[in-house]
């Protein structure tokens, strides 16, 4: 046996072993790229439910003749302004992030003030289905969150494996991703005023 052999043998076998490990690290990022991906989907899911019971929560209101109609515009607008706002989440920034969490954030207050107006229509108040439909959103609002988190908590197990060294040496076309944020503001108390004096 020819003594050249034996140091081309052993730098075939690391050569194989790195890339080996390289396809490893890869597939690896692969499989954290796509958990982010779906739980995005699962965010834009429980959004989209929120935003189909809006629509039916509208047109149940909107049997209320006297019922506020810039309040039921301002839910109209902020709906409408929430499904234009899109995301790749395989290229999300944190601006595009920033820009779909503002537009759901309107929707929410919007949707507040609604619910907050509806205490003055008694008949409101006892429809059925009106009921129905605000336990409904109420429980979509805990599924949004609780999609939220769990977009939170996978984007931090990709950015944890993409971000370390070595890993990072063989990832470089996959880049950090951004969390959800709380919007700006989220942090203070919101007045709550009661009246009443209203029938």
């Amino acid at each position: 046996m020819k003594k050249w052999l034996i140091p081309v043998g052993i730098i075939v076998v690391l050569i194989a072993i790195i890339a080996f490990w390289s396809i490893g690290i890869k597939n690896n990022g692969l499989k954290y790229n796509q958990a982010v991906n779906k739980e995005w989907g699962n965010v834009q899911t429980a959004y989209q439910r929120r935003n189909d019971l809006i629509g039916n929560l509208v047109k149940t209101v909107q049997g209320a003749a006297d019922f506020e109609k810039g309040t039921l515009t301002a839910v109209i607008e902020a709906r409408a302004k929430a499904t234009s706002v899109t995301i790749d989440p395989s290229n999300v920034t944190p601006e595009q992030l920033a820009q779909f969490n503002q537009a759901q954030s309107g929707v929410t207050s919007s949707l507040s003030r609604l619910l907050v107006s509806v205490e003055q229509y008694p008949t409101l108040r006892t429809n059925e289905n009106f009921l129905k439909l605000q336990d409904e959103l109420s429980s979509t609002e805990n599924q949004i969150l609780t999609a939220r988190t769990r977009f939170n908590e996978s984007v931090q197990a990709y950015n944890g494996y993409v971000l370390a060294i070595p890993n990072n040496w063989f990832l470089g076309q996959y880049k950090e991703k951004p969390y959800f944020e709380a919007v700006a503001g989220a942090d203070k108390v919101k007045d709550v005023e009661f009246n009443f004096d209203k029938k």
